[in-house]
């Protein structure tokens, strides 16, 4: 996998004023930011902002790359080097434009132009519809920009209302339309450029809670069917772990952990990181890789498995470690993919949430989990239950 956008050591700084001033300003802030010193120092010395230090991140193609931490830690500032918003004092911003990477803070103004065109679009958290244009009207914006012809825009346009749901809202105006299907056409004027890369700040914040959670599940379905490269900033932990393939935590203009949910969540690298997991709710975050009871770690006879103390629920795998026979208290029980009414041993995939495994559970078995069609472990009520009890003594310690 390759990375579609890569941040590469870079520096974002303020200046006030202009010309010789401001480049000798910079060159100071600089100095001392190589000495080791903190935002706070640099600003009382030399007047200079550090919006940014030092941050490395790679963005890989058809993943959500998540920025995330409390407001002025940086994440915002450093998504809009991506697009040449903000204008990088030093380091590179690669993105990847057909057969060749481009440096965003280095290249000129037609190809960042360019680039903004065709391969990196953007939504903001307060929707930036045009309020005298209909929905079909603004989601063709782009395309207008771009010299698209009529016929051409409409295709298009159509296809991207469908996509979000929006067809028969086609001609209503902003106005008449709600928070979450406003920035549902936001998110359908983005694909319309079909831009490889989205840039998302904060897109869902100015939403109640109810249809911040259904915009985030909308998110995810639609990046199943068209795998864009997403970097996406929030102050919420639990969006962040939702969304993210992978999250990136930010402090003080820095980037202080990046990793996978499960390294955020079970690995804090710092006070600052456990300080975010020890708020975030468990059942938006955890999964059945986190909860699970590895396979390695259950009772063995041959190649048969118990799955609970009692030895009540036995499992037996093929030599590619799928399951091929299940039983409970010596009676067989039926191997299935899917939920079902009945007796029966659900074989579900290793990343499902936690909440949905809660619910599986319900049914009286536990459940297997698998990766690629080879068990990995098993989640039932004692899995469940250790895991939110992990959980909640790791908010306790960090609190």
């Amino acid at each position: 996998m390759s990375a579609a956008l890569e941040f590469d050591t870079v520096d974002i700084l303020f200046a006030p004023g202009t010309g010789r001033r401001r480049d000798a300003a910079l060159r100071s802030a600089l100095a001392l930011l190589d000495q080791g010193q903190d935002r706070t120092q640099i600003e009382t010395s030399t007047g200079v902002v550090v919006g940014v230090s030092g941050a490395s991140l790679a963005v890989q193609r058809g993943q959500i790359s998540v920025l995330m931490g409390l407001s002025g830690s940086g994440k915002s500032t450093l998504l809009r080097a991506a697009n040449g918003l903000n204008r990088v004092t030093r380091g590179r911003v690669l993105v990847h434009d057909g057969e060749k990477h481009v440096d965003v803070a280095r290249c000129d103004a037609a190809t960042l132009r360019k680039l903004r065109r065709t391969s990196i679009a953007m939504i903001f958290q307060q929707f930036g519809l045009l309020p005298w244009r209909t929905v079909r009207e603004n989601v063709g914006l782009g395309l207008e920009l771009r010299g698209d012809s009529a016929a051409t825009r409409k295709k298009i346009i159509d296809e991207k209302l469908e996509l979000v749901g929006l067809s028969r809202w086609a001609d209503r105006y902003a106005h008449e339309l709600s928070g979450g299907m406003q920035q549902r056409v936001g998110l359908a004027r983005a694909f319309a450029t079909d831009a490889a890369i989205l840039l998302m700040d904060e897109p869902f914040s100015a939403l109640d809670p109810l249809i911040r959670t259904k915009l985030q599940d909308e998110l995810l379905a639609l990046q199943s069917r068209v795998r864009k490269t997403i970097l996406f900033v929030t102050h919420d932990l639990d969006e962040a772990l939702k969304l993210g393939n992978q999250t990136s935590v930010l402090e003080g203009g820095r980037i202080v952990q990046t990793g996978t949910s499960e390294d955020i969540v079970l690995r804090p690298a710092s006070a600052y990181v456990g300080e975010f997991v020890q708020h975030m709710n468990p059942l938006s975050v955890l999964n059945g890789r986190m909860a699970m009871r590895p396979w390695s770690e259950l009772p063995t006879d041959g190649q048969t498995r118990f799955l609970d103390a009692a030895r009540h629920y036995a499992v037996a795998i093929d030599d590619q470690g799928r399951p091929v026979s299940a039983s409970c208290g010596g009676a067989p029980l039926e191997l299935r993919t899917t939920p079902a009414e009945g007796p029966g041993l659900l074989v579900a995939d290793v990343g499902t949430p936690l909440r949905q495994l809660i619910q599986w559970c319900r049914a009286g078995h536990p459940v297997l989990l698998a990766e690629g069609g080879a068990v990995q472990g098993v989640c039932g009520p004692a899995e469940v239950i250790r895991a939110l009890a992990t959980s909640d003594a790791r908010a306790r310690a960090h609190g």
